[in-house]
Parts: structure tokens; sequence; C-alpha cells
């Protein structure tokens, strides 16, 4: 697993990591090179998408408290960026991973649907741009 927090301060002008305040940015900036160089374009493109994917469930209300969480509006947004990713993405990542992450993103646009008071006509919901129409 790759780690992207910034290391805690401990109050006494060093971060957890023992690097002085003024060069932890420097500290944190070298430890994400690091950390991304290990990285496949794969792997990047794969972890973004389930990031969007799981936040998009969420604001679709498909989380513990649908009431307090959804916000279709949110939901749209990022149900169109990640068609956007996984359609151009799709033809660099293999069909197993396209195809989990076209399956994955497909539901989600029918999640919207169901979970909207005033659903899009067939082809006009988010990401049907980039994925043709759900159904």
């Amino acid at each position: 697993m790759h780690r992207f927090e910034e290391p805690a301060a401990t109050g006494d002008g060093t971060s957890a990591a023992g690097v002085a305040d003024d060069d932890t940015a420097d500290f944190v900036a070298d430890q994400y090179a690091r950390d991304i160089a290990e990285v496949s374009a794969v792997e990047v493109i794969t972890t973004t998408a389930v990031h969007l994917m799981s936040a998009a469930a969420v604001k679709c209300g498909l989380a513990d408290d649908p009431a307090t969480q959804t916000d279709l509006a949110e939901a749209r947004k990022l149900i169109i960026s990640l068609a956007g990713l996984v359609t151009a993405a799709s033809p660099e990542l293999g069909d197993q991973h396209a195809r989990s992450l076209r399956d994955g993103l497909r539901s989600l646009q029918l999640a919207f649907r169901e979970a909207s008071p005033y659903p899009d006509a067939v082809g006009k919901g988010p990401g049907e741009k980039y994925t043709g129409p759900v159904s």
C-alpha cells in the first residue's frame, strides 16, 4: 500500500518523521516521488477510478446514511469524471481491468437514475456522453 499522507506534527517543531517543519514540504514531496515511482500506471488509474466509484456510490445514497449523504449534483460530477477516465483508459488497461471498471461505472449510472426523483432520459444521464446509453 502506498502512503500519501503528510507526517503529523509533534508540537516540538518537528514532524512525526523527525523532520523540521520547514523541511516537511520537501520531505513529503520527496516521499511522494519515491512512492509514485514504484506504482504502475494501471494501478494509479484503477485506484483513481475506485476512489471516484466509492465517492459516487456514497453521493448516490448507497452508503450507511443516505438521508444525509446523498447529493446527486455531486454524484453526477463524479460519475461523469469516472466515465471519462474509464473510456479514455480502457484501451490501455487490458480487458480484465477495463471490464470491471465499466461494470462498476454502469452500476453507478443505474443507481443514479434510480435515486433521481426526475431521471434523465436514456442517453442523457451522467457519463452517457462517453459510454453511450445505459439501461
